[in-house]
């Protein structure tokens, strides 16, 4: 039988991952529960790119740094799924665009809900053991340290470009 593992005991950038793999495992549990079990955690991905735009397959490929092969597989998956469509091009009819369908922004918004009922609880939680005197409650420091964190780690340009990219 295996030894249990003290999570206190993991490094950080492993308890991160962990529990960036949970929370992201309840919002997936949390969409189920509203009609959206057939999306994944890699869908999000995608989505990202959609949310403020319509690029290409080639685009999309390009953003996510995999081969356009896969980039289209994963569209046609969600285009099967009714979250996407592809749109010709105004100006040119052989280039099409992917974009959000009304269900793919539905999806979107439910799970937007999903990560702020989320972080309600958890924020509930850690007001019941408020830190003293550190300027706010466990979570809001947990926060202000993981986002600095990510700032010393050179992720935040790629947050605010909505160009995260899935692990290899």
């Amino acid at each position: 039988m295996r030894e249990p593992v003290d999570p206190s005991a993991l490094d950080l950038g492993s308890l991160a991952l962990f529990v960036g793999l949970t929370a992201a495992g309840a919002v997936q549990a949390d969409l189920a529960a509203q009609g959206y079990g057939d999306l994944r955690m890699s869908h999000g991905y995608v989505f990202q790119h959609l949310v403020d735009g319509r690029p290409t397959v080639s685009d999309l490929a390009a953003r996510l740094d995999m081969t356009q092969q896969g980039a289209s597989k994963a569209v046609a998956e969600l285009e099967r799924l009714g979250y996407v469509e592809r749109l010709p091009s105004p100006r040119d009819a052989r280039i099409r665009h992917v974009a959000l369908t009304a269900k793919g922004r539905d999806a979107v918004a439910a799970a937007r809900q999903a990560r702020e009922r989320l972080e309600a609880r958890l924020r509930e939680r850690s007001e019941r053991a408020a830190v003293d005197g550190a300027g706010g409650t466990a979570f809001d420091v947990t926060r202000a340290v993981l986002v600095d964190l990510l700032g010393e780690l050179g992720g935040t340009a790629a947050v605010h470009r909505r160009d995260v990219r899935p692990p290899r």
